[in-house]
């Protein structure tokens, strides 16, 4: 039995097809197949069910793969322990960002990241929080940058910063002319958000939840991105709340439309999460150390009350 066998099991395994999975492990299909096949000989059984469209795995082919996971991810380690032996800080690292993060974060850290680690071949995703979760544990992304606390057993979660929500008010709102808004302002029905799937909308829900024991979840309006919404804001459809970041590079008439929250604020919690294997922990440090030092100038906000992102969950 191999490593490589149990990297082609898991291929199949993933793509349900042997062609497919020979292409991604850049090999032949008959080189695959053939591997696959010594180790079903040599274990006395079958892994996969051909007979299947697409190919499915057996009863018992399910819990090698489950094994082959943890087998492959230990051989990666060996590569882990070598690249620290020599201090080596390089090579491919796939990095997630959920959406309400992205624009903001990234070009902040982005080019002082490259500067300082020129050996690192970042790959960056736009991926939803579920979606990343996913790809997290299936060995697809080593690290990512959502809201957080996700309460997930096989994720690490490292804060690296709070990020107060901030109400955007247009003129002739009946808010407008606060100084301060209160949580206990907010109408959920006159509220712009974002689409079902985003977890800066789970977050809305949770602080208005907070306040209101029934909360009637007929938005008028929704859209996929939050310069949307300060558009639909500015036409009279209702306010919003941004993420901090959000709200630096609008223009001096929008940010004559903010209004930030009494103390304690409400705020996001956003983090580095990855697996619990903890592999290429020198990539994830690093990334750490650039971003949480570059936003400790962004955002000085201390005295926070950290809204959940998980459906369903009032604050933490």
């Amino acid at each position: 039995m191999t490593i490589t066998q149990l990297y082609y099991v898991l291929a199949v395994a993933e793509n349900k097809n042997f062609t497919k999975a020979a292409e991604k492990c850049f090999v032949t299909q008959p080189t695959l197949s053939m591997q696959i096949q010594k180790l079903e000989d040599e274990l006395d059984i079958l892994i996969f069910d051909r007979s299947k469209k697409p190919i499915e795995l057996t009863e018992v082919g399910k819990k090698i793969v489950t094994q082959a996971k943890n087998i492959v991810n230990e051989s990666y380690r060996i590569q882990d322990i070598v690249d620290q032996q020599k201090g080596f800080i390089g090579g491919e690292f796939k990095l997630g960002i959920i959406p309400t993060i992205m624009p903001t974060l990234l070009p902040m850290f982005l080019k002082t990241f490259i500067k300082k680690y020129p050996k690192i071949k970042l790959k960056i995703e736009e991926l939803t929080t579920e979606e990343i979760i996913a790809r997290i544990n299936d060995g697809h992304l080593d690290a990512a940058i959502a809201a957080t606390p996700l309460e997930h057993d096989t994720i690490k979660e490292r804060v690296l910063y709070y990020e107060p929500f901030v109400g955007y008010i247009p003129e002739h709102h009946k808010l407008h002319n606060k100084q301060k808004i209160n949580i206990s302002n907010l109408d959920i029905d006159d509220m712009l958000l974002l689409e079902d799937g985003h977890c800066f909308r789970e977050g809305i829900i949770n602080l208005c939840k907070a306040f209101k024991n029934q909360v009637d979840e007929q938005f008028q309006l929704e859209s996929g991105s939050i310069e949307t919404l300060i558009k639909l804001s500015d036409e009279g459809l209702g306010m919003t709340l941004l993420p901090y970041l959000h709200t630096l590079d609008l223009s001096e008439k929008a940010k004559g439309n903010l209004h930030h929250f009494e103390e304690p604020s409400p705020a996001r919690e956003v983090s580095i999460i990855y697996h619990k294997s903890e592999l290429k922990m020198q990539i994830i440090n690093a990334l750490y150390d650039v971003i949480s030092s570059i936003i400790r100038g962004a955002i000085a906000f201390q005295n926070v009350k950290i809204i959940s992102p998980l459906p369903n969950k009032n604050s933490h």
